[in-house]
C-alpha cells in the first residue's frame, strides 16, 4: 500500500482561480493583485499545481463519461498511439477498446479517439493556465518560479503530443505555413473562449513549445527547489522533454546537449540487466525512471478495477488482457529480430508461449488464461501479485535508458557516427545484451539502429507511432502478426497518420472552419499478408 497522499482533484484549480478572483465583497481582483496575494502565500497555489500531475491519471477525463472505459488520462494515448504502428499487436474483437486505432477508423473527425487526445490535452493546457494566470513570469520568488516552470513545461509538452498528432511531423512539412493547432495561454484564454482561436503554424507552435521549456529550465535553475515525487516535473525532466522536440525538428546537437544533461544530472541510471530479467516497470521510485505517472490504490482508475492501464496491457493483472484475452503482444518480425543473448527476449513469450524472464507462478497463470504466442510480460503485476484485481501500478512517462538513445541519434545524425555508434553500442552491451554490436557506418544506419532499440527498449510506453512518423517509415504491418483485416500497408506521409481536428472543435471555435481542417482521408485498404 502506498501511503503518500495528494491533493488531486482538478477542479481545485477552478476553485483557487475563482477565490482569487473575487473579493469578499463582490469586487473583481486585479491581475497585480492576484500574483501579491500568491507571492505572499505561495502554499494557496499548491493544489492547482497538483491538479497537473493528476490530470495525467484521471478516470473520465476527456468525456465525464463512466461509459468510456478507455478514458483513462494519459495512459489512453499510449495505447491509442501504439496500437496505431506495426510494434504493438492486439486483437479485433469487441473487446479491444483500443480498436479504432488498430484499425484507422478514428481517423473521422467525429470519432471518439481524436476527441478523447484533443480534450487531454487541452484540459492538461487548461490547468496549466490558470496557474500561470496567478503568477507573473517575472517573479523571483522561488517557490512561485518552481510553480509556474511545471505549469510551463507540462503545457509544452501538451502541445508537443497535439502538434505530433494533428499535423505531419516538422521536417516533412513547410513549418511557416503548415497548421497545426489552436495555442491557448494565460494571456489569450478569455479572448479563445470568447471568440475563439485560429490553427497556429507548425513553426509558431514548436517556438511557443521552446519558449516555454526555456522558461521552465530557467525557473527550475534559478528556485533551486527540488521535487518531492517523480510525478512533478523537474529541470532534468523539462531538458528531456525538449530534446525529444529538438529531435523531431533534426537540431541534433541541441538534443545531444539536453540528452547528455539527463544522462549526468538527473541521478537517474539504466535498470542493470538482472532488474529487467524479470517482469518490472512499474514503479516510479525505480532509479531508471526520471518521470512517471504515479498511481494509488484509491485513485478512480484503479477503483474502477477494469478501466486502467494494466487492465489493458498487463498480461498478469485481472482485466482485459487476460481476462477476455485482449492481449498486448509485441509484432512477430520485431521478436525474431531480437538476439537470444538479449534480456529483452523475454519480455515477451516466443513462439511456442514461453518466456525464460517468468516464475513458475506467472507462466501457469498465462496458461490457465490461454495466453497467446508474443504476449508481453515486460510490465510485472501491482505488488509482484500474480491476477491482482488491483490494478495500481505506476506508469512510466520518461526513463534515463531514452536518453541514451537519442544521445547516439543525435551524436551520428549530427555528424559524429562513430560517437553515435559508441554511445549505442556502449548501452546495449552493458544493460541488455552483452554481444551486442552495431553494423552501421554512416549517420542513417546509425539512426536506423537506434530506431530498432527504441521500438525493443520502449516497447509498450507510447513512442513508437511518432517515431514512424519523424523518421517517414510509413506502417507497414506485412508480416507482423495482425489479424487479416487490419493488415496495412499505409505510404509514409499518407494523411491517414494523423488526425483530423475534431467535429466538434469545428462546430464550437468559430476561428476554423471546415476547409481548414487536414485533409479528409480513408480507412486504408487491407493488404495481403507475408507469412
Amino acid at each position: 500500500m502506498k501511503n503518500i497522499k495528494y491533493l488531486m482533484l482538478a477542479s481545485c484549480t477552478v476553485l483557487l482561480s475563482s477565490c482569487l478572483d473575487t473579493e469578499p465583497l463582490g469586487g473583481t481582483v486585479t491581475t497585480e493583485q492576484k500574483e501579491e496575494v500568491v507571492a505572499q502565500n505561495p502554499e494557496r497555489l499548491e493544489a492547482s499545481v497538483a491538479a497537473i500531475p493528476a490530470a495525467f491519471n484521471t478516470f473520465a477525463n476527456a468525456f465525464n463519461d463512466n461509459d468510456q472505459q478507455n478514458d483513462i488520462g494519459y495512459a489512453s494515448h499510449i495505447l491509442i498511439f501504439d496500437s496505431k504502428g506495426t510494434d504493438m499487436v492486439s486483437n479485433t474483437d469487441g473487446y479491444n477498446w483500443f480498436g479504432f486505432a488498430l484499425d484507422y477508423t478514428d481517423i473521422n473527425y467525429a470519432s471518439t479517439n481524436t476527441l478523447m487526445v484533443w480534450n487531454n490535452y487541452y484540459k492538461q493546457i487548461f490547468t496549466c493556465n490558470n496557474v500561470l494566470t496567478n503568477i507573473s513570469l517575472e517573479t523571483t520568488n522561488p517557490q512561485l518560479q518552481y510553480y509556474a516552470a511545471n505549469a510551463l513545461a507540462s503545457r509544452a509538452f501538451s502541445y508537443f503530443g497535439l502538434v505530433q498528432a494533428y499535423q505531419k511531423t516538422y521536417t516533412q512539412v513547410d513549418p511557416t505555413t503548415a497548421l497545426a493547432v489552436p495555442i491557448i495561454t494565460e494571456a489569450n484564454q478569455d479572448d479563445a473562449a470568447a471568440n475563439g482561436c485560429p490553427r497556429a503554424t507548425v513553426e509558431e507552435t514548436y517556438t511557443q513549445i521552446l519558449n516555454d521549456l526555456n522558461k521552465a529550465i530557467e525557473f527550475f535553475d534559478a528556485s533551486g527547489i527540488q521535487r518531492s515525487n517523480k510525478r512533478y516535473i523537474d529541470g532534468a525532466v523539462a531538458r528531456g522533454i525538449r530534446a525529444r522536440v529538438y529531435l523531431v525538428m533534426n537540431e541534433w546537437e541541441k538534443a545531444a546537449a539536453d540528452a547528455e544533461f539527463v544522462i549526468n544530472n538527473s541521478g537517474a541510471t539504466p535498470y542493470t540487466r538482472d532488474e529487467v530479467s524479470v517482469p518490472t516497470f512499474i514503479e516510479i521510485a525505480d532509479h531508471a525512471w526520471v518521470w512517471g505517472i504515479d498511481v494509488n490504490e484509491t485513485d478512480r482508475v484503479v477503483t474502477t478495477a477494469i478501466c486502467n492501464f494494466p487492465s489493458f496491457m498487463g498480461s498478469f493483472s485481472d482485466g482485459y488482457a487476460s481476462a477476455v484475452q485482449c492481449w498486448r503482444k509485441i509484432s512477430k518480425k520485431l521478436f525474431a529480430q531480437i538476439p537470444t543473448t538479449d534480456v529483452r527476449r523475454g519480455w515477451f513469450l516466443d513462439a511456442s508461449g514461453k518466456s525464460v524472464n517468468i516464475s513458475a507462478e506467472q507462466a501457469a497463470y498465462l496458461k490457465q488464461q490461454k495466453a497467446e504466442p508474443y504476449v508481453q510480460v515486460k510490465y510485472a503485476p501491482y505488488q509482484g501479485v500474480v491476477g491482482t484485481s488491483t490494478n495500481a501500478s505506476d506508469i512510466p512517462l520518461m526513463r534515463i535508458e531514452e536518453m541514451y538513445l537519442i544521445l547516439a541519434e543525435a551524436q551520428a545524425m549530427g555528424g559524429n557516427p562513430a560517437a553515435g555508434k559508441s554511445t549505442l553500442e556502449n548501452f546495449v552491451k552493458t544493460y541488455r545484451d552483452p554481444a551486442y554490436s552495431c553494423n552501421a557506418s554512416s549517420a542513417e544506419e546509425v539512426q536506423d539502429a537506434v530506431w530498432q532499440q527504441r521500438r525493443i527498449e520502449l516497447w509498450g510506453e507510447g513512442f513508437s507511432f511518432f517515431d514512424i512518423l519523424r523518421l517517414n517509415k510509413g506502417v507497414d504491418r506485412r508480416g507482423h502478426g495482425f489479424e487479416a483485416s487490419v493488415v496495412f500497408n499505409i505510404a509514409a506521409g499518407d494523411d491517414a497518420l494523423i488526425y483530423r481536428i475534431p467535429k466538434r472543435e469545428i462546430e464550437y471555435n468559430n476561428k476554423i472552419s471546415e476547409e481548414q481542417n487536414n485533409p479528409e482521408s480513408v480507412v486504408p485498404e487491407m493488404v495481403e499478408d507475408i507469412k
